[in-house]
Parts: C-alpha cells; structure tokens; sequence
C-alpha cells in the first residue's frame, strides 16, 4: 500500500488479466528488495562519504564520522564487507564508485509467491485434521490470461510434519517453483509470551569452541554476587568436525578438477565441436560436489539443532530461565594457520544461535548475547590476565588450559563460559531488546566469580576388626565377582618348531614370524601367530554420547542430570528427527 501512495503500483502487461491480490503480492516482492537497496545504499554513501586514507585502520574521529552517518543497526560485519567491496572497485577502475548503482549489478528476485500478502479471497488455508492442512489458492490455467476464466482455484493437501504440534494456527504459505515442482513454505504459530529480559537468579554461561562446540556452566546470583558450580557441560563434536574437514577437502578438490574441465572447454576453438567425454566428465564432477555440498549443510543443521536442544535441555532440567552467549556474530577468521581459519569460516554459530532461540522460546527461557572481548584472556576470579598452557602440569604455552596468579587453574572454555555467565548475570539491568525480538547487552562489567562450595563428603563407615581368633571355625569370606580380563599375549609362539631340524641346517630358527611363500602356487592360510593379538575384536563405538539417542556416535556430551536426580530426556521434550 505504501508503493501505491507513491505512486509506484504494478501494471500487469497488454493482453493480461489479473486481479487486484496478484497485484498485491507482485508489489510486495518489490518493495522488499527496494527496502533492502535502500538500506545498502546508504550503507555505501556513508562508506563513500567518510572514505579515510586507510579504510582498514581508522582512526577514533574517523569511526565516530562514519557512525554517525551510517544507519542505525548497522554492524561491523556489513561495514568491513562493504568496505572491501569498494576496496575490490577502486582497485580495478582506480576510482571511487559514485552510489551503489555502480558499485554493482541489479539484484536478484527470487523466484517465489508470497500468498501472505493476499486475503482470503485469494488463498485460504483450512485444517482437515491434527496432521493434514488443504490450502485453496486462486491460480491461472495458462502463462498469459486473457480473462478472469482462466483463473481456477487449486486446492493442495499438505502433510504437516512431527514437530508441529496440534491445533496450531497455520498461515498463508510462501510457493516456491524449482525443477519441475512447487515447494511450500507453510509457518505456524504458536502463542508465547517473550520471557523477561531481567530478574534472573540462574543462568547458563555458553561459550563457543572449535573442536568443543559448546561449553556451558550453572551460575546462580546470590545477594549481588556470581556463584558458579565446578561441574561444566561440554558438547565435545570432535568426530563430527573431522569428518566436515574431510568433506571440504573433498568438494575443494572437485571444485579443483572441475574448474580446470572446464578451462579446457572453454579454450577450445569455436569451429571445433565439444568433446562428448570432457563433457559428460564435467557433468559427473558437478552433481558429486553438489552431492557433497549438500551433505556438508545438513551435518551442518543436525549438528547446531542438537547442540541447541542439548543445551535447551540442560536449562531446564537445572532450572535455569536465562542462557547467555557470546556475541561473535562479527568473528572472521583471519591471522590463524590456513586449516583453522577454515574451520573457523566454516562454523555454524549462525545456526546454532537460531536454534538456541527458537527452542529456548518454546521453553520460556531468555536467551541474551553478551559482548565477547576479553572472554577467554581474562580471569573470572580476579578479572587478571590469564596464562594459556598446554596441560595444568606443564606451563608450556599451549591452548587447552588457563591459569592466573590468584590460583585459578581450569580448562580454558570453563573459565570463559564463567566469565560469561556472570556478564550477564550482573549486567541484567542493561538487556535491550531490538525489534526483531532478538536481547542483548551491548556494554557489561566483569564482576568476580565465586565458586560453590563442595558438599562434605560423607564420613566413611568404620569396617569391623576382622576376627583372627583360632578358636572357632573360620568365617566364609564374600569375595567379589572375579572381573574378566583380557588374554595376556603370548611369550612364546604359537606353532611349535618342528622335532628335529631338517638336515642341511645349522642350528634353530630364532624365535618368530614363520616365513611365509611369497609367490604360492595356490591358496594358502596365513599362520595363526601371524595375526596381530592386540587388534581389537570389536569397532570402535563411543559409549559416552548419550546425546539424542544416536545423532553421531562420535559426538560426546554431557549426560542431562534433572533436580531430582534422574538422568534422561524429558517425556515433553522435543527431538530433533
């Protein structure tokens, strides 16, 4: 409606009959993408305005200029793209650009059918039961027509699938033609009320990791102070980053060859007829890395859904109504070796923020971003620098391990998630909340952590004094189950030597490997000593992932241990399928 005071409504071409609600939805289209340019435009005016002598080092009085000109909302990730991109132009033209119209090219609208932006009149949706949705829409029977004839209404069933929960409002979808079928976004929404940003007195502390993709800590506000517990919560993904590594060597190295295909196809001469094979080859190496690519985005997603619904489940189980995170929304890899800083570009902190949300929502917890300077190189305790090493035992500079002059000594992670946690504990006050529905707290004070008493152990019973009189029979002793132990190897070898040493030899064969044929006439079996003893029986499987009953047998992480002691997933919880 705004498009249209302006004077800026769609016209449908000559010949071609449409109705007012397909008009509706052409202008919808359009105004988001002419919402969205405007924005970048001014991003780009701002950057060309105040352009400095380095745009890469900016001085104080430079950064307060550009802020003062850029949109509001705007952050550095959207700052240092731009900045490179008008870098990328004045590089190759050796000028400024004039606005973003020259900057670059014009955008690109997907192709899609907003049916939100009709009434009823143009699409209605109707519930047949808990699982199947009818959706009515008007559509035309040709590409172009001519009256209002060749509009019919279409009616579609769709299955909803398990997460939906019953008798949920569903509303209008979103159509989407790609290679011969129409794919359906269909949202539903369930009533919630925003939890509170403030006035929490349990959280969880998270802090992101590489190899550890999360680590969390309980900390609870008592009487103005942080008090943590020692136990921390680790989602330890190290089998499931290895194989995404081997998958991106992999697509770089399908990438490689067809790249160079097709360099030799496009270098050949016009009157030469292109080569069947080469093409057939370029073809294969295309939809493999597709195959690829594809694989690696949904070990992506089922890896940050079930890191958020570990994490989700632990607030609750603990009674948390808070979890906060690090804001590293603006984190690029760079300055690191070439394997990390790929890992790091590589991440899904995207992903597993929204997720962390979304469920967070449906559960009643506030999930707030803190400021992530200084998370890891500080102390939680006295807010002192921290010193890295590799092993509590070994002050070698190394990663794993923080130590601090005050006597703290804790894994790296665990100290950062403290730090964290009390962040946002002690800076409640200042939560924001945009309008996105999306809280932060953009400047926080440390405060000291403290930690959590241990509970005194219970006294050990006092064993009675064994009788060793002899003037009675002896008591029958209880022993334990006897534990099966592995076979011990053997000291000599299995195949004894033969009786007596064939003739023309001198002396006996030092003990070992009997020597095997090199080139049998026919099939022969190895000798049994041969066979490794020490291989195992068994493949590998990793008893510890209790996580989701089977996401990835090499994601290890931390059992959920509800109040009253249970372990386990809640009956209510939802699974991640």
């Amino acid at each position: 409606m705004a498009l249209r005071r302006l004077g800026w409504g769609a016209v449908a071409p000559a010949g071609v009959v449409v109705s007012d609600r397909v008009r509706r939805i052409a202008e919808e289209e359009a105004a988001r993408a002419l919402r969205l340019g405007c924005h970048r435009r001014a991003v780009v005016a701002a950057l060309l305005a105040t352009w400095p002598a380095d745009p890469f080092a900016r001085t104080g009085e430079e950064w307060s200029a550009l802020r003062a000109q850029l949109p509001e909302g705007t952050d550095n990730a959207t700052i240092r793209n731009r900045t490179r991109q008008i870098t990328a132009y004045l590089g190759r033209h050796g000028r400024l650009p004039v606005d973003l119209c020259e900057l670059e090219g014009p955008p690109v609208v997907a192709r899609q059918v907003s049916l939100a932006a009709a009434d009823r009149q143009q699409v209605v949706v109707d519930r047949v039961d808990d699982r199947i949705v009818r959706v009515w829409s008007q559509l035309p029977m040709c590409a172009a027509p001519a009256s209002y004839r060749d509009w019919v209404w279409h009616a579609f069933d769709l299955v909803l699938p398990a997460p939906v929960p019953a008798r949920v409002k569903v509303c209008s979808p979103t159509l989407r033609p790609r290679d011969g079928k129409v794919r359906v976004d269909l949202p539903w929404q369930t009533p919630r009320t925003p939890p509170p940003v403030d006035g929490h007195a349990r959280a969880l502390g998270v802090d992101w990791g590489v190899n550890t993709l999360l680590t969390a800590t309980v900390a609870d506000l008592e009487e103005g102070s942080v008090v943590v517990r020692g136990r921390p919560l680790r989602f330890d993904a190290t089998g499931v980053s290895a194989k995404l590594v081997r998958l991106r060597r992999h697509r770089e190295h399908l990438h490689t060859k067809a790249d160079h295909l097709a360099r030799l196809r496009d270098g050949r001469p016009t009157h030469v007829p292109a080569d069947p094979e080469l093409t057939a080859k370029l073809a294969v190496l295309e939809a493999e890395h597709s195959a690829v690519c594809a694989r690696i985005r949904h070990l992506n997603t089922a890896l940050a859904w079930s890191a958020a619904r570990w994490l989700v489940d632990h607030a609750t189980a603990v009674g948390a109504t808070a979890i906060y995170v690090e804001d590293l929304a603006t984190l690029e890899a760079g300055g690191r070796s070439r394997s990390l800083n790929r890992r790091i570009s590589g991440a899904v902190r995207g992903t597993v923020f929204t997720a962390i949300a979304h469920l967070a929502a449906k559960a009643g917890i506030a999930v707030v971003t803190v400021p992530a300077r200084g998370t890891s190189s500080g102390c939680p305790r006295c807010g002192a620098v921290v010193k890295h090493v590799k092993t509590p035992e070994r002050s070698v500079a190394g990663y794993r391990w923080a130590t601090c002059s005050c006597g703290l000594s804790l894994d790296r992670d665990h100290a950062a998630a403290q730090r964290i946690a009390a962040r946002g504990l002690a800076n409640q006050a200042k939560t924001r909340r945009d309008r996105n529905g999306n809280t932060a707290i953009r400047t926080a004070t440390d405060t000291p952590v403290r930690r959590r008493p241990r509970r005194p152990t219970p006294t050990a019973t006092i064993r009675p004094v064994r009788d060793r009189r002899k003037t009675a029979p002896t008591p029958r002793q209880v022993r334990p189950a006897t534990v099966k132990t592995s076979r011990l190897l053997p000291l000599r070898r299995q195949v004894p030597a033969p009786a007596e040493p064939p003739p023309g030899t001198a002396g006996k064969r030092p003990a070992g490997r009997t020597p095997q044929e090199t080139q049998p006439s026919g099939p022969v079996r190895q000798v049994p000593h041969t066979v490794p003893t020490t291989a195992q029986r068994h493949p590998h499987r990793v008893r510890g992932a209790v996580l989701g009953r089977g996401f990835h047998r090499h994601v290890r992480a931390t059992p959920i241990t509800h109040r009253d002691g249970s372990t386990g997933r809640e009956s209510g919880s939802l699974r991640i399928t």
